[in-house]
């Protein structure tokens, strides 16, 4: 009994010796900043899609979470079938649709409501598609969620 005792503290101890590896020093990674977020207290965030400019503006530019956001989309020419959703860029928050108005078919606004996150540091990713001459086009807009000035 005590042999076989002995035997098994040995192999429990080899197991530990086995698995340990050398510590090895690592830098810590800089989170790498996208350059390429909207600032809406800097104006309209605008991106070109072809023949069409899509320009994106919020009401209150500090995108507050939960709290209604009045947003307005304006394309420079005559777009249809316009469809825009919020939805998290680097961690899944679900998809949130967003309906928009429109009377000219170039300026469409809405009202958009999205959740908090407990990280501090939420890009958010607004998807929009439309069709202009017959053909989809997609553009989205990166933006942070209670950006401070």
């Amino acid at each position: 009994m005590q042999k076989r005792f002995k035997y098994g503290l040995m192999l429990f101890s080899l197991c530990f010796l086995i698995a340990c590896e050398p510590k090895v020093e690592t830098k810590p990674t800089q989170l790498a900043v996208d350059l390429s977020l909207c600032d809406f207290y800097t104006g309209n965030c605008i991106k070109n899609v072809n023949e069409v400019t899509v320009q994106l503006s919020f009401a209150q530019p500090d995108a507050p979470s939960e709290k209604p956001i009045d947003l307005t989309v304006t394309f420079s020419n005559a777009v249809s079938d316009v469809k825009m959703s919020i939805e998290g860029r680097d961690m899944f928050m679900g998809v949130i649709p967003v309906f928009l108005n429109t009377d000219d078919k170039q300026t469409y606004q809405s009202q958009l409501i999205y959740g908090s996150c407990s990280s501090g540091y939420m890009v958010w990713r607004a998807n929009i598609t439309f069709d202009y001459q017959g053909v989809t086009r997609q553009v989205w807009f990166d933006f942070l969620a209670d950006a401070q000035p």
